[in-house]
């Protein structure tokens, strides 16, 4: 059976890769979904939840087999049978709030990859053809990012003065401009050097701790110690690369995982120094620029930041700076970014990305532009680490486990390497949705992971990769003159 110049449709593989991913559903929810324990007066017991993991597994069943059919030539059944589903999810009561959102969110998914097969089949292009026109559309956003950046930079200028911004968005504005600040950061070392670095939260736990112990046991204030966090970062890159500047591939990435996790464990156990799993509380706030302070009572001698400008004390008045401090750092690095990729230096990163042999024997020193590599992209994160340990007033090595790391590296790869716009977009889906659906508990994350499945499924190489050369011999046309002189061509 064929349909528009569709695949030939085996219902007997749909069927069976249908089961696989309702096999492998059944294997991941029945012990976090399906056994919970809850604490009663004899003791923890557990608690059965199958009509949770049996609604789970049908949904991912039948999404699964959606999809296949939907690729193979069934876009309209498959259209009607989802819309149907999604509709279901808001009509038909469920068990749990999450198992609907997971319905809505699945029978949604597959009605728009039914769609783009219809539209597919309509135009006659297969998944080599979408994927050169998703690479269009990523370049046409790159070229329209000169527009998009300054707009977004405004919007984010005035989001704390907005109707809806209470201390909740605001506070949300702060985690998300860190992450994208360390997601440009880590961009230096992965996506324009090419160096697949798995601990770089290391260097966001050196920038925390290093703020916070000079801060307690020197006195200082914040605006000295960020750029002696960021100095001291700097160095454990540099620490950091003379060891692995032979390794390559698979092997660079486990020695970095490595390093990160023995960073991790000084934090842990040096308790004289660190307080150990305790961690460090009571870490100084910062300032206004050292004139005045967030408080209602200063202390004796000291201005408050309300008396200063006449204002009626309130607490979100520091939120309200730590966004724009974080803002401003977050400004630095993209700009600092974008800058050093026109010079000698950035150019040579970006000769390493695509061929470290070739970049040697060309007679670039690829051992100190990797160890630059690590530093500066180690400073940037010591920034982070210092206004996180200032915002939250305390830290510990949990803080900084491993699974920090992969989400920083999944904002770069998601994004697209070497694509800054990206970094941007990848973290408002990587950090910014599980934020807002933290009602939905543990069901966020995993949300979290099949959403990352399915943007690896569509888009391997990321939402916007980017990996042309800074600077060319010939001014590289937009992507709008390419792709009228490609249908001109045809």
């Amino acid at each position: 059976m064929t349909g528009g110049g569709a695949e030939t449709i085996n219902f007997k593989s749909a069927l069976r890769e249908a089961a696989i991913a309702g096999g492998l559903a059944l294997l991941l929810t029945l012990p976090l979904i399906g056994l919970k324990t809850i604490e009663t007066s004899h003791g923890l017991v557990i608690q059965p939840h199958f009509a949770d993991v049996a609604v789970t597994v049908l949904l991912v069943f039948m999404g699964r087999l959606g999809l296949v059919l939907a690729a193979t030539g069934l876009g309209w059944p498959v259209l009607a049978i989802a819309g149907a589903v999604t509709a279901a999810g808001w009509l038909v009561p469920f068990p749990t709030d999450a198992l609907r959102w997971l319905d809505i969110a699945g029978g949604g998914v597959v009605a728009i990859f039914a769609s783009l097969a219809l539209r597919s089949s309509r135009v006659g292009f297969d998944q080599a053809e979408r994927d050169r026109r998703m690479d269009r559309i990523g370049a046409r956003l790159q070229d329209a990012s000169r527009l998009i950046g300054p707009a977004a930079v405004l919007f984010a200028l005035a989001l704390p003065m907005l109707p809806f911004a209470n201390r909740g968005v605001v506070d949300l504005g702060c985690v998300l401009l860190s992450y994208i600040m360390l997601g440009w950061g880590l961009n230096i070392v992965v996506g324009l050097a090419g160096l697949l670095d798995l601990g770089y939260v290391a260097f966001y736990a050196v920038g925390a701790y290093s703020y916070a112990l000079l801060a307690q046991t020197f006195g200082f204030g914040f605006w000295l110690c960020l750029p002696l966090a960021g100095v001291f970062a700097s160095l454990y890159g540099l620490m950091l690369g003379f060891p692995v500047l032979r390794l390559r591939g698979d092997y660079f990435a486990i020695v970095t995982l490595a390093f990160a996790e023995i960073v991790r464990m000084v934090l842990l156990n040096w308790t004289s120094l660190t307080n150990g799993p305790v961690g460090i509380a009571a870490i100084p706030r910062p300032s206004f620029f050292g004139i005045a302070d967030f408080t209602n009572s200063p202390a004796e001698g000291r201005l408050a930041f309300h008396q200063m400008f006449g204002l009626d004390y309130a607490p979100i008045h520091r939120i309200i700076f730590l966004y724009y401090v974080i803002l401003a750092l977050a400004l630095v690095v993209n700009f600092f970014t974008l800058r050093i990729r026109r010079l000698p230096l950035g150019r040579a990163w970006e000769a390493l990305r695509e061929d470290d042999i070739a970049c040697t024997a060309l007679g670039i020193n690829s051992t100190n532009i990797k160890l630059a590599a690590f530093a500066i992209a180690g400073m940037f994160g010591g920034f982070a680490g210092a206004f996180f340990a200032s915002r939250q007033g305390f830290i510990s090595p949990e803080s900084f486990t491993f699974i920090e790391s992969a989400i920083i590296l999944a904002i770069v790869v998601l994004g697209g390497m070497g694509s800054q716009v990206g970094v941007v977009i990848a973290a408002l889906l990587v950090v910014g949705l599980p934020e807002a659906f933290r009602d939905l508990a543990q069901y966020r994350m995993l949300a979290f992971g099949a959403g990352m499945v399915l943007i690896m499924l569509w888009r391997p190489r990321g939402l916007l990769a980017h990996r042309d050369p800074t600077i060319l011999l010939h001014v590289r046309k937009s992507a709008r003159q390419q792709q009228a002189e490609s249908e001109a061509r045809g």
